[in-house]
């Protein structure tokens, strides 16, 4: 996957602005000995905001730049100046992007739809200068609110492509043969395991001009949940499919067997893969004949779909078209993004690369104030610590 441009698994290091410092400055003129207070407010730190662009198909631009750090807000200052805003950054992602805590593995958001905006980080708000504490019993507040300071997070972003159906199978089921003989799709096909190394997407055509879209995973092994083969990392792409399409070649031992398999397998990934539509297909039927069909059928498990297909003759494709086009319209496999419950980030669902990357982080600068920024009467020694502002924790789920 080195060599790969699709990358579905990234690892980076964001930081918001940190809001800039009340001025605490005092009106001087020459006719207005005592012209009292007059400092201005902080700007707003920058944020930090993920976007989503249908336009994009990979995580590769965040690959080469991790780090993501928002302006600084500027200090406020005399004649009632309030400081700059710090300039928000945007973070280009791919529709059906999902955002862990790289700490916790805690899901902290998504982007669904092209154009739509997450507020990842919030900058920090800036601090009210010293005109805003003026009153008639206080007419010379000599302090003033600092900013608040930026949130700095190291986050793990994932993507999950969109899709109708979902292949899943054992290696050389006949996957990617099924995905070329429907689609325009051209992935790669061999006579060994694990042809398939990254996720591939079909469009269908179906009758009067309608089509879906099918997604190619790599193929999956018993043990899978384990860490054997490629494991379970590509299954997050399945997801948010609103059917799964089981293939089992016509030649394996054990039909049944080998679909409880990818079941189990399925179940150890996401227990919520359980409860979307199954659709059973025997691929490479064209080597049997009608008694064999028969004796085969016997022995497919209850309640789920199924027809034998052959993506090289041609055979039972109507067929299969017409029982995923029936499931995906069907409005109970209807499933809306937010109700997909995203488990948290664990050891099985990592990546190793990605979790030991190590980020060289500079220090944020330290703004330093001379007494000229605050007029004459600046005296430190009359700073209030009560007027400090404490951070809020920032949840963007809530935005």
């Amino acid at each position: 996957m080195a060599d790969s441009n699709f990358i579905d698994y990234v690892k980076i290091h964001c930081r918001s602005g940190k809001g800039g410092a009340g001025s605490r400055h005092f009106h001087r003129a020459k006719y207005v000995p005592k012209g009292g207070p007059d400092g201005g407010n902080g700007g707003r730190g920058g944020h930090v905001i993920l976007r989503g662009n249908k336009q994009m198909w990979t995580l590769l631009p965040l690959k080469y730049n991790r780090h993501v750090f928002a302006g600084n807000g500027q200090s406020g200052s005399g004649g009632r100046s309030f400081g700059k805003d710090g300039d928000d950054v945007y973070i280009e992602v791919p529709t059906g992007t999902v955002v862990y805590d790289a700490d916790t593995g805690e899901f902290l958001c998504e982007v669904n739809e092209d154009g739509e905006e997450v507020k990842l980080l919030r900058g920090g708000r800036g601090g009210l200068g010293n005109w805003n504490f003026k009153s008639a019993t206080n007419r010379t507040p000599r302090y003033a609110q600092p900013g608040e300071p930026a949130i700095e997070k190291t986050v793990i972003l994932e993507l999950k492509l969109l899709a109708d159906v979902g292949l899943v199978g054992f290696p050389n089921a006949g996957k990617s043969t099924l995905l070329s003989a429907l689609s325009a799709a051209r992935p790669k096909i061999a006579d060994y395991p694990f042809t398939t190394m990254e996720p591939q997407l079909g469009i269908v055509s179906y009758r009067d001009n309608r089509s879906f879209v099918m997604a190619d995973i790599p193929g999956i092994i018993e043990g899978a949940s384990e860490g054997k083969g490629l494991g379970l990392r590509f299954l997050r792409h399945i997801e948010r499919n609103a059917v799964l399409l089981f293939l089992v070649p016509a030649d394996a031992e054990d039909i049944a067997r080998e679909y409880e398999v990818l079941l189990r397998e399925l179940e150890q990934f996401n227990p919520q893969l359980m409860d979307k539509e199954r659709v059973l297909a025997v691929s490479k039927s064209d080597m049997l004949d009608d008694e064999l069909m028969a004796e085969i059928e016997k022995t497919l498990p209850e309640g789920v779909p199924h027809v034998f297909i052959s993506a090289v003759t041609g055979q039972g494709l109507t067929q299969l078209k017409d029982i995923l086009w029936g499931a995906i319209t069907d409005d109970r496999n209807r499933i809306a993004p937010v109700a997909i419950t995203h488990r948290p980030l664990d050891v099985r669902h990592r990546v190793r690369e990605e979790d030991e990357f190590i980020f060289d982080t500079p220090e944020p600068e330290v703004e330093e104030y001379d007494e000229e920024d605050f007029g004459e009467d600046y005296d430190d020694g009359d700073y209030d610590e009560s007027w400090d502002m404490e951070m809020p924790e920032y949840d963007p789920r809530k935005d």
